[in-house]
């Protein structure tokens, strides 16, 4: 290694990108099974883990999809039969979105499957330190912000 080579053990973007790209390879097969993929399986997730039932334009707003985008992925779940569009008894021109019994099988399946592919790629890791990086990581990146498509960066 040359003086001007970086090394790989000090460098958070070769780190990182090295880390997501694992991810990605490992994970990619298991979401291959929900429509549109990542998108797809964080908009499920959300639905499935909000006792209230959200509306498309807030789920829009949660996941950082554009509205029109948000409406053709929701076409597709719909159509897969993992959500569904139901009326708010409040407002009936409103839309909530509910996951469907099929849904919420599919995601338990897919997150068993991605938690196995995880545990591959952090293999290097003791559980206790997967555990401290996943904490870790979840402070430094923070919430995500206003209009942030964070889905979208897995699918880059």
């Amino acid at each position: 290694m040359t003086e001007t080579t970086t090394r790989a053990g000090d460098d958070l973007g070769w780190q990182l990108g090295t880390l997501l790209a694992r991810w990605r390879t490992a994970v990619g097969d298991v979401l291959d099974d929900i429509p549109a993929g990542p998108r797809g399986y964080h908009l499920l997730r959300v639905v499935a883990d909000t006792p209230t039932p959200p509306t498309q334009a807030a789920l829009a707003g949660h996941l950082g999809i554009d509205r029109t985008v948000m409406t053709y992925l929701l076409d597709d779940l719909c159509a897969a039969e993992l959500v569904e569009r139901c009326p708010d008894p409040a407002d009936r021109r409103v839309r909530r979105i509910t996951a469907t019994a099929l849904g919420r099988t599919a995601l338990a399946d897919v997150e068993d499957r991605i938690a196995a592919a995880e545990a591959t790629v952090l293999g290097a890791l003791t559980a206790d330190e997967q555990d401290a990086l996943r904490a870790l990581l979840a402070r430094a990146t923070g919430p995500a912000a206003s209009g942030e498509d964070r889905c979208a960066v897995v699918t880059a």
